[in-house]
């Protein structure tokens, strides 16, 4: 959770198998890496499932990013999903300074670069997008995580379904998810983060969302998430007031049922109903992403938890 220190997860943490949950899924922007805090999930609850949700194919070597993955698969067997995606271009390139180039096809090689690697196999080959010379894990775990993709649009959907073992999705109501199911297919993993901000006070999470949704729905691959899912005109007085340098003005022009759409609030009752209907429409995992929303948030997490 975002504001939380990591020691702070741990009473938490140990709770959770009993209160429902069955995974803890990370991510990496600019808090913690994506792999420390699955190591001490590991730990802590040794039942939960654990997932990178996701990390950037372009921040590490090829060879780090498998040592890494090799790790949490080690400590957590037979539970560790590895999320790997393109991420942005401010991460990539203006964070990071790694050129932000081919994304489609850094994905595609670094899945298949990772399906040999933790198998155990020696590799040594020439990707469109990188190479590798004779690596080979020490210690390949058994058995190898499996790896699923983040994927928006029907490229990188099928790309997934072909090359992984399912897709990780963002941003998306519950009525997109046959959309996102039917380019994805019935046999693989269709995970995705939802934003939850349990309060019922509408006009705060709408402000709240409106932000987080100006933020993202504006970078290119999101807005052309959106556009393919039908948002197009409903967020295009946003892009053009972002476009102009207007942010109060983009944030205003968000419609309240966009914000209603993307982002689950109001009670604690209504927000399990509304993270239900998502699996209701075909998703298989739901990763609640929690919003502030003023009140305690080890408290919110113990409220919502399926068992309740």
């Amino acid at each position: 959770m975002t504001g939380v220190p990591l020691p702070a997860h741990r009473e938490l943490v140990r709770e959770l198998p009993s209160l429902g949950y069955t995974d803890a899924w990370s991510a990496e922007t600019a808090g913690t890496d994506a792999f420390t805090p699955l190591a001490l999930v590991a730990e802590w609850a040794p039942e939960l499932r654990l997932g990178t949700a996701i990390v950037p194919v372009y921040t590490r070597g090829a060879g780090l990013l498998a040592m890494s993955a090799a790790a949490i698969a080690e400590i957590a067997p037979g539970r560790f999903v590895l999320g790997v995606g393109t991420s942005t271009p401010t991460i990539v390139q203006g964070w990071n300074g790694v050129p932000f180039s081919q994304p489609y096809a850094r994905t595609r090689d670094t899945v298949r670069f990772l399906r040999s690697a933790l198998a155990g196999e020696k590799v040594t080959r020439e990707y469109e997008t990188f190479s590798v010379s004779r690596f080979r894990l020490e210690r390949p775990p058994q058995p190898p995580p499996q790896i699923m993709i983040a994927a928006l649009r029907p490229g990188m959907l099928r790309l997934a379904a072909r090359e992984a073992d399912g897709a990780i999705t963002n941003w998306l109501a519950p009525s997109d998810v046959p959309k996102v199911r039917a380019e994805l297919g019935p046999d693989r993993e269709l995970a995705a983060r939802i934003f939850v901000c349990p309060t019922e006070d509408a006009e705060a999470a709408r402000g709240l969302g409106r932000l987080l949704i100006s933020s993202y729905l504006t970078v290119p691959v999101y807005a052309a998430f959106h556009e393919w899912l039908g948002r197009g005109e409903a967020l295009r007085p946003m892009h053009e007031a972002w476009a102009a340098g207007d942010r109060a003005g983009a944030n205003a022009a968000i419609p309240d049922e966009v914000v209603d759409e993307l982002i689950v609030h109001g009670s604690v009752a209504y927000c399990r109903e509304r993270v239900a209907a998502y699996l209701e429409a075909g998703l298989d995992t739901p990763a609640i992403a929690l919003l502030p929303t003023g009140d305690d948030p080890l408290h919110l997490v113990r409220a919502l938890a399926p068992t309740r």
